[in-house]
C-alpha cells in the first residue's frame, strides 16, 4: 500500500525571513527558543532572524555542533524548559534543524532520547506533543526544513535517526538571500547533499509519483546551478534554484533514501568530523553503479531519467559526471583524501546495515557488496 502525504507550508522566496514573527502567531509561539550555531551567529544571520521578532521573549540556544548531539539536544532542552519558552526556532543547517527536532522530542517525552530512534522502534512513541518548530534554513543541502526526520549522534557514538510527522516543522521559511555569501566549500558540499536526496529518492522503488516528480525537477535545477552557486556566492537565480532543490529533495524523501545514507551515517557516526554532504558526494558514483542492475531501476528507465534531468546522454554516465562535477566543485577526491582508511570498514558496514535507509534501497545489499562500494569510493 503506497502512502502519500504532504503537509510542510512553506514560505519561499527573496526576503521570507520578515515573516517570521507572523509565523510565530500562526503556530501559537509566543516565546520560542532559537537554537542556531556558532557559524551562523558570526556570520550575522541569526541578527536578521532576531530583528524579524519585534516585541517578542526571545531565548537563543547558538552551541549546535556540525554534527548535531545527544548532549547538545540536551543542554538545549535545559535552556528550553528554563526559560519556560513554548515553542522552537530552528536558524541555520541540517544540523540547527535537526537538534531543534531532538529537543521538540526531549522538552516533552519521558526517557532517554534513544528511546524515540527508528531503528529502535521509536517512531510511533513520538506524539503530537512534540514541540511546535518552525526552520528558517541557511544553506541549501539536507532540506530538514520540509522533512520528517533528525539524524543525531547519542551519547553511545550512534548516529542515528528520528522520523515522525510531528516532527515536521510547522512552517518552513526559505530565504535564498540568506545563503547569499555562503563560503564556497559549504556551497559545494551541501549542494551535493541535496542533489543525492533527489537522486536516492527517485531511485528508491516505492511507489510515490509525486515524490518522484518533485524529486526529478529538484535534480535539474541543482544540477544546473550548483556550479555557479560555489565559484559566485552572490548568484541569486544559483542561489534560489539550489534551495529548492534542497527542499524538493526532502520533500520527496518520503518514498526512502538507499545506501548512498546508509554509509554517510554510518561514517559519520565512526567520524563525527566528516561533513555528511561531502560524503554523499563521494558515495554517490558506487552506489548508482551498485543500482544499475535493480529489476526497478530498470523497469522504469530511471537511470536514463535522472541523465536526461542532469543534460547527460545515458544513465551510464552518471557516476563520472559526478565525479566531475565533484571535482569542479573543488571536494575531495574520494574518502581516502578525507582521512578514511580500510580499517574503517568493519565498523562502517555494521552501522550502514542496522541504518533505517538500508532497507529502502532498490538493492539490498550485503555486507561484501557494501565493502565493495567502499573501496570503489576512496
Amino acid at each position: 500500500m503506497a502512502f502519500i502525504y504532504y503537509i510542510t507550508q512553506i514560505q519561499f522566496d527573496y526576503g521570507a525571513v520578515k515573516l517570521l514573527k507572523q509565523e510565530c502567531e500562526r503556530v501559537g509561539i509566543s516565546k520560542p527558543l532559537v537554537i542556531t550555531d556558532p557559524g551562523v551567529k558570526a556570520a550575522g544571520v541569526l541578527q536578521k532572524a532576531l530583528d524579524a521578532l519585534p516585541g517578542m521573549t526571545v531565548a537563543v540556544f547558538d552551541q549546535t555542533p556540525s554534527n548535531p548531539t545527544e548532549a547538545a539536544v540536551r543542554a538545549a532542552t535545559a535552556m528550553f524548559k528554563a526559560q519556560g519558552c513554548d515553542g522552537l526556532i530552528a536558524v541555520g543547517g541540517g544540523s540547527a534543524i535537526d537538534c531543534a527536532k531532538g529537543v521538540a522530542i526531549a522538552a516533552t517525552h519521558e526517557g532517554p532520547l534513544k528511546t524515540y530512534a527508528t531503528i529502535e522502534g521509536g517512531s510511533l512513541k513520538i506524539t503530537d506533543r512534540a514541540v511546535p518548530l518552525i526552520a528558517v534554513p541557511t544553506t541549501s543541502g539536507t532540506g530538514s526544513e520540509v522533512a520528517r526526520g533528525a539524524i543525531i549522534i547519542l551519547d553511545d557514538h550512534r548516529k542515528l535517526g528520528f522520523h515522525s510527522w510531528h516532527l515536521v516543522p510547522k512552517t518552513a521559511i526559505c530565504d535564498p538571500e540568506l545563503t547569499l555569501g555562503l563560503p564556497a566549500k559549504l556551497t559545494a558540499a551541501t549542494g551535493m547533499d541535496a542533489i543525492a536526496h533527489c537522486m536516492e529518492t527517485f531511485m528508491a522503488p516505492a511507489f510515490n509519483p509525486p515524490a518522484d516528480g518533485i524529486g526529478l525537477d529538484g535534480l535539474q535545477r541543482g544540477w544546473a546551478h550548483i556550479e555557479r552557486a560555489t565559484r559566485d556566492g552572490s548568484d541569486r537565480e544559483a542561489r534560489f534554484n539550489l534551495m529548492s532543490a534542497s527542499m524538493q529533495g526532502a520533500m520527496a524523501f518520503q518514498k526512502g533514501l538507499g545506501c548512498v545514507h546508509s554509509l554517510s551515517h554510518s561514517l559519520g557516526g565512526v567520524d563525527p568530523r566528516l561533513h555528511h554532504g561531502t560524503l554523499n558526494a563521494m558515495f554517490l558514483p558506487a552506489v548508482v553503479r551498485f543500482n544499475a542492475s535493480a529489476e526497478s531501476i530498470q523497469k522504469e528507465n530511471r537511470l536514463n531519467r535522472m541523465a536526461q534531468a542532469m543534460g547527460l546522454q545515458s544513465g551510464s554516465d552518471i557516476p563520472e559526471a559526478i565525479k566531475d562535477m565533484n571535482a569542479r566543485l573543488g571536494l575531495p577526491s574520494g574518502l581516502a583524501a578525507m582521512g578514511v582508511t580500510r580499517n574503517q570498514f568493519p565498523d562502517i558496514i555494521k552501522g550502514a546495515m542496522a541504518d533505517h535507509c538500508h532497507k529502502t534501497n532498490p538493492r539490498i545489499a550485503t555486507a561484501g557488496e557494501y565493502e565493495e562500494m567502499l573501496g570503489a569510493s576512496l
